[in-house]
């Protein structure tokens, strides 16, 4: 349900599915949301493969493993005193546990692993003595290793007095470290002086240039830390079509990407409309069915974004910021649920909590922009409210991790939390 092609990442392993296994995927085949579509997926995959033999039988995978449906080794015995209920996952272990005895029984055993994302199934796997492991081949990176966008390096005081000068540096200049596209540099002085610069990294001439929005502030915002003027330098540029910002909450992610989506939609004419939109997952209990037209509904949603509007627009009293973005038109707040199918050319789009999507839903919207439109993930990899991800296979995370090389697209972890000291202290401390 994680991952259909998960079948395919065990090398040259034997994998056995148990009968059991077929009949949870059949019962999520209904579903219409991501585990009704993995669900059909790895039908279609398996379907598939009848065509190179019987599945009761070991067949071959294409990266030299073999897969086969066990129907045998079913039998309850050696578990019945242990677990009594005949739940799915008791079947689950059953069959591995029996597996296990009689690999143990031959001379040339293998090991059986069993190998699952559901926590407390490994925790009774490791208590009747069978090894157990979580499925990690779904992560876009290790730990600890989340492309941050911007690197510090020490430098000669000569080269930051040339940067001054020249407003850039040749990359060889600076380090024979290998760079990102739109890789921040932030550069100081390698004899402890108090003189620093921000660069960008510009892969194409092999340089690192001054920003070019680092002093700028916009509808009545302007970068408190160095992160934040990285976040607004990639917001404004127009050759960067995708940009990526990563943060605790209250970095001030919202609020940069709200206020460059108004300046280059209203003021400049950049862009036709600006777009915001977010995931509809809730945080705890789901409130139920909600009363009235979409628009209705969809506000408790998108609070959020209201407030940050109030702010930018200053709006005070109740209903006027409805009525300012009812007299511009030219905003609009959305729902991912009805992004697919659309083609969105010429606007300024902005996907909010963007780490509660999964890889293939945040494929669908890439894909949906069209020509001459910027588009902004941001998010927090560290609150996901998703059941099945966390903060390594998530779909900001993978967009992160597959586009830190491309020169289209821009990436920044903002660190400092602005909100308020008691914002940033409860995001560190709890």
């Amino acid at each position: 349900m994680q991952d259909p092609n998960s079948l395919f990442s065990f090398d040259d392993n034997e994998v056995v599915i148990p009968a059991v296994v077929l009949e949870e995927v059949d019962s999520k085949k209904r579903y219409m949301d991501e585990i009704g579509r993995n669900a059909r997926q790895v039908s279609k995959i398996i379907d598939g493969l009848r065509e190179t033999g019987k599945l009761h039988e070991k067949i071959p995978l294409p990266n030299g493993g073999h897969l086969r449906i066990e129907l045998n080794h079913r039998s309850f015995h050696q578990l019945q005193e242990i677990f009594v209920e005949k739940t799915n996952d008791n079947r689950i272990l059953a069959v591995a546990k029996n597996l296990s005895l009689e690999e143990q029984t031959n001379e040339k055993g293998r090991q059986v692993i069993l190998v699952s994302k559901d926590a407390l199934v490994r925790v009774k796997a490791d208590a009747i003595g069978l090894v157990a492991e979580d499925f990690l081949s779904d992560r876009v990176v290790e730990i600890d290793h989340i492309y941050s966008g911007f690197l510090e390096l020490y430098i000669s005081g000569d080269n930051l007095n040339r940067f001054y000068e020249k407003d850039e540096l040749k990359l060889s200049e600076v380090t024979n470290h290998p760079f990102y596209p739109n890789q921040f540099i932030v550069m100081k002085d390698a004899l402890g002086g108090s003189a620093s610069a921000i660069g960008i990294v510009e892969k194409t001439k092999q340089k690192v240039k001054r920003l070019v929005f680092d002093n700028d502030h916009i509808w009545g915002i302007r970068p408190r830390n160095v992160q934040q003027t990285m976040a607004m330098e990639l917001l404004l540029r127009t050759d960067v079509p995708l940009v990526t910002l990563i943060g605790k909450a209250g970095t001030g992610k919202t609020l940069l990407a709200l206020a460059a989506g108004l300046l280059q939609t209203e003021d400049l004419k950049s862009y036709k409309k600006l777009l915001v939109a977010r995931p509809i997952v809730p945080v705890g209990k789901d409130i139920g069915y909600l009363p009235g037209e979409k628009e209705e509904k969809l506000r408790p949603w998108m609070q959020p974004i209201y407030d940050n509007l109030e702010y930018l627009f200053n709006a005070k009293k109740p209903g006027e910021l409805d009525a300012i973005l009812a007299g511009m038109g030219s905003i609009e707040v959305e729902a991912l649920t009805y992004i697919r199918g659309r083609s969105i050319p010429d606007q300024f789009i902005i996907i909010d909590e963007a780490q509660n999507l999964t890889k293939h839903e945040v494929k669908t919207i890439l894909t949906r922009v069209g020509e001459r439109s910027k588009i902004v993930l941001m998010g927090d990899p560290e609150q996901i409210d998703h059941p099945y991800l966390d903060e390594y296979n998530n779909g900001l995370t993978y967009v992160v991790e597959k586009f830190k090389e491309q020169q289209i697209a821009g990436h920044v972890r903002l660190v400092k939390g602005e909100r308020s000291g008691l914002a940033q202290l409860a995001a560190d401390l709890l």
